[in-house]
């Protein structure tokens, strides 16, 4: 539903590219790969998050609730899907604290809402470790939140890259 449903991007779509040679990448030297997934009910519009975007999306085993389809491929071999009711996935954080890991490097949607929180708590639980987020496979609800959300990010010292030069940065 970030990409081409209801609450997708021109942005959005022009990063998919990007983020699959970023998986494949990954795959092909043995990096541990985790996707997170927006995961709403029914009730969705009478949540918290319901009430301020009222916009129905990622409703548990709909087609927009989905991995997208370019990415399918390479969820088997994922090391975890967590379901995130949220922004933020406190359960992904705990998990890369628990697995010690040195470095994560976070890509996809939306930059301003979901990579910025996720960024953050992966930060907090895990303070040593270097967080990277590539800004050619991320993209915002808009262009100046997409922005924003990445200084932000860097004033907590979240490493900021760009596989491809100039790629929405």
């Amino acid at each position: 539903d970030f990409i081409t449903g209801s609450l997708g991007t021109k942005d959005a779509v022009a990063i998919v590219p990007n983020v699959v040679q970023k998986i494949k990448r990954a795959a092909d030297f043995g990096i541990d790969v985790i996707f997170t997934r927006d995961t709403h009910h029914e009730n969705y519009l009478s949540t918290n998050e319901g009430l301020h975007l009222p916009v129905e999306h990622c409703i548990e085993n709909t087609d927009g609730w989905k991995i997208a389809d370019e990415l399918s491929q390479y969820e088997a071999a994922a090391v975890r899907i967590f379901d995130k009711p949220s922004f933020g996935s406190t359960a992904l954080a705990g998990f890369i604290a628990s697995e010690k890991y040195g470095d994560v490097e976070l890509v996809g949607l939306c930059t301003d809402i979901c990579v910025v929180s996720n960024a953050l708590l992966i930060k907090a639980n895990c303070p040593e470790i270097t967080v990277h987020v590539d800004s050619s496979c991320c993209a915002g609800v808009t262009k100046k939140s997409h922005l924003a959300a990445l200084a932000t990010m860097k004033m907590c010292q979240v490493e900021i890259t760009a596989s491809r030069q100039g790629a929405n940065t």
